[in-house]
């Protein structure tokens, strides 16, 4: 993709608003979708074969042969998830050519994330409860897959900070899916595990100083993937001891959502619209104090660590009572990014 973004006007190009000073490839967004998509469709297709054939070949583990069948399952709503996502990822594409502008592109996250919810992306937990709470459910989880969507869009403004976000992430909540649940999920997981090593290849080209950028269609594509996964894998079961575990998407996902929300509350208490590109973001701020860009991103991605440690340590405290101690451990983590944030900010209006 460096070499063919330019052939085909994938150029970001300097300005105000941004950090880079030279004219940079887009279209990283295509190859973290096809190192995603590509080992997934190998896999559906080697699980088309052991169907025909009847039988499971020896070279796959048997504790992951058991689970053949449920993948099997659940990969039709696996390829509607990716379906989305490749969706979402050629209007971002289209967006990095032309600027399209905002209201068109909401209106189809708002389809992805609704056609998503009624084709079974949905917080499980929800249904289990009486009366209007399963149409919460619907309610919450597409405005879930439509927030994440855009926090990620909005985290490509430094280099490596939004993949390398995703990728501690998928990372953490891998983790959670392969040994911290009663069971391990093994499609969620292996799916956290692909865009780990998608978002890896890239982050290698993405690093400062970028050789390549994602673009919109690399992170509306992760942040719909991230959402949708995390959605299901549930994050919660009946093994689990205690409810309290379905917050641990929000540790997990807690720097990318304050920046998000953060910013839209700047913007609006400024009298601008929402959705105009600017420099209010949390990595900016850290600049502002004094960081250089790649300290930012580094400052940030432990920041996401740090808390994504806390959605790990959901699953080891039994119950509330202990789970408020690792909610109060994440609120202080976001209250230090607030200050921070507030100060850069106080700065550059001085």
């Amino acid at each position: 993709m460096r070499r063919w973004a330019p052939k085909w006007g994938l150029v970001d190009q300097p300005a105000a608003r941004k950090v880079h000073l030279n004219p940079t490839p887009l279209g990283g967004g295509i190859g973290i979708w096809l190192g995603v998509v590509s080992p997934l469709l190998a896999i559906e297709i080697l699980i088309r074969v052991i169907d025909a054939l009847g039988s499971v070949p020896g070279f796959i583990p048997e504790q992951i042969a058991v689970h053949l069948s449920g993948v099997s399952y659940r990969s039709g709503l696996l390829w509607s998830v990716i379906g989305g996502g490749t969706l979402l990822s050629v209007m971002g594409l289209i967006d990095d050519l032309r600027d399209l502008p905002w209201l068109p592109r909401l209106g189809v996250q708002f389809c992805v994330a609704f056609g998503l919810v009624f084709a079974g992306v949905r917080a499980s937990i929800f249904d289990t409860l009486p009366g209007m709470w399963p149409v919460v459910g619907y309610i919450v989880t597409a405005f879930w897959i439509i927030g994440l969507i855009n926090s990620f869009n909005f985290l490509d403004n430094m280099d490596g900070l939004s993949s390398g976000i995703a990728m501690i992430a998928s990372a953490v909540a891998a983790i959670i899916m392969l040994t911290a649940t009663s069971e391990p999920h093994w499609l969620v997981g292996g799916v956290f595990l692909i865009l780990v090593g998608s978002l890896f290849g890239f982050l290698c080209h993405n690093w400062h100083p970028a050789k390549i950028f994602m673009g919109d269609s690399g992170s509306y594509f992760i942040g719909l993937m991230l959402a949708s996964m995390t959605v299901l894998g549930t994050f919660y079961t009946s093994g689990s001891g205690s409810g309290h575990v379905i917050l641990a998407p929000l540790c997990i996902l807690a720097i990318p959502l304050y920046d998000f929300c953060s910013v839209m509350i700047i913007r609006i208490k400024e009298g601008r619209s929402p959705f105009r590109p600017d420099k209010s973001h949390f990595s900016h701020r850290l600049v502002d104090l004094g960081m250089k860009p790649k300290n930012a991103v580094l400052t940030i991605h432990l920041a996401t660590l740090t808390t994504g440690l806390g959605g790990i340590l959901l699953y080891k405290v039994p119950g509330w009572a202990e789970a408020c101690y690792v909610i109060a451990f994440i609120a202080c983590v976001l209250a230090i990014v607030a200050i921070l944030e507030t100060a850069g900010r106080k700065k550059k209006n001085v």
